[in-house]
C-alpha cells in the first residue's frame, strides 16, 4: 500500500475522513455502507481511531484492512502506546509490516478507562516522541509517521510555547506530518501555524475539522478533548438545539465556510471527522 508521506509530496492538498472501529456487528454493517458512499468521494487517505490503552487494537487493525484490501483507499492507523510494552508495541508493529499497513498516526494516547491512574514504568514509553523514535530506529522509513497537533495547546502542556516545543520533538523524533485537533475558530490554526514555523517546524500540518449534527453532542465532544466552543457556535446552534433539520443544514453550512477559509488561507487540505457517518461530510466535499 502506499505511504501518506508520497501522496503529500505530489499533492498540494489533500481532502481525508476519520472513522473510528465500532464495538457491535450491527454498527460494523452501518459504517460499510455509510464507508462505501464515501469511498465514492475519493478521499486521498482515511484514518482509523485506535481506543484508549489500545481498546480497540484489533477491530482498528481489522477496518484498517478492510479500507485498504476491499475500498483501495489508503488508511492510517492511529497507534497510542499508553499501557503498551516497548515489546507489545514492536509485536503491533511487526504485524503492520506483515500486512503492509505503512501509514502510522503515533500518538500517547489516554489511559485505560479501567486503569485512569496508570503510570508509565521502565518498560513504556512516556511521551509520543519517544514512540516516534522507537518506530524510525526499528523500521527506518517503511511507516510514514504523522502526529497530533493542538492549535489550543494540549490540555496537559504548561503554555503555549511549551506546546509547540512538545510538537517539535516529535518532528525531531521522525514525525513527517501533523493531524491537528478540531477546531472551530480558524484564527486558531493560522496562528498555531505560524507559531510552528517560528521554531523551525516546517512540515505539513493538516486541519481537523467536526461538522456540527448535534449541538449538545458538540458541546460534550469538545470538553472531553479540551476544544474551546467560540460563543458564534453557541450563537448559531443553541436555538436549533432540538431541531435536527435545523441543526443539520446550519451544520454543513458553518463547515463549509470554515472549509474555504482554511483553504484560503493556505491549509494544505482538510480532514473531516465523519462519526461513521457519510453525512454530512460527504455534502460538505462535494460543495467544496
Amino acid at each position: 500500500m502506499e505511504k501518506l508521506t508520497d501522496i503529500l509530496a505530489t499533492e498540494p492538498r489533500t481532502f481525508s475522513i476519520e472513522i473510528f472501529p465500532p464495538k457491535t456487528d450491527k454498527g460494523m454493517e452501518a459504517l460499510e455502507a455509510n464507508l462505501a458512499e464515501l469511498a465514492r468521494l475519493k478521499p486521498d487517505f482515511v484514518s482509523v481511531t485506535y481506543g484508549a490503552g489500545g481498546s480497540s487494537r484489533d477491530r482498528t487493525f481489522d477496518l484498517v484492512r478492510l479500507v485498504q484490501e476491499k475500498y483501495r483507499l489508503i488508511a492510517m492507523h492511529h497507534f497510542t502506546c499508553v499501557a503498551h510494552t516497548r515489546g507489545e508495541i514492536r509485536e503491533v508493529l511487526d504485524r503492520l509490516k506483515a500486512h503492509d499497513i505503512r501509514n502510522i498516526l503515533a500518538l500517547r494516547g489516554d489511559n485505560p478507562i479501567d486503569s485512569p491512574d496508570w503510570v508509565p514504568g521502565p518498560d513504556n514509553f512516556r511521551y509520543s516522541s519517544e514512540l516516534v523514535k522507537f518506530i524510525r530506529d526499528s523500521y527506518g522509513d517503511f511507516f510514514a509517521v504523522g502526529v497530533a497537533g493542538f492549535p489550543e495547546g494540549h490540555p496537559l502542556a504548561a503554555d503555549l510555547a511549551a506546546d509547540v516545543n512538545v510538537l517539535k520533538a516529535k518532528v525531531e523524533a521522525g514525525g513527517e506530518f501533523v493531524m491537528t485537533q478540531l477546531f472551530f475558530d480558524n484564527a486558531l490554526y493560522f496562528d498555531y501555524v505560524r507559531r510552528l514555523k517560528a521554531a523551525g517546524v516546517n512540515v505539513r500540518v493538516i486541519p481537523g475539522i467536526l461538522p456540527v449534527t448535534s449541538y449538545e453532542a458538540a458541546i460534550h465532544f469538545c470538553k472531553g478533548c479540551g476544544a474551546s466552543v467560540p460563543q458564534k457556535v453557541h450563537d448559531i446552534f443553541a436555538p436549533l438545539a432540538q431541531d435536527r433539520e435545523k441543526t443539520l443544514a446550519a451544520g454543513i453550512a458553518f463547515a463549509v465556510e470554515q472549509c474555504r477559509e482554511l483553504l484560503a488561507g493556505g491549509a494544505p487540505g482538510l480532514h473531516l471527522y465523519t462519526l461513521n457517518k457519510a453525512e454530512p461530510v460527504a455534502t460538505i466535499l462535494r460543495s467544496l
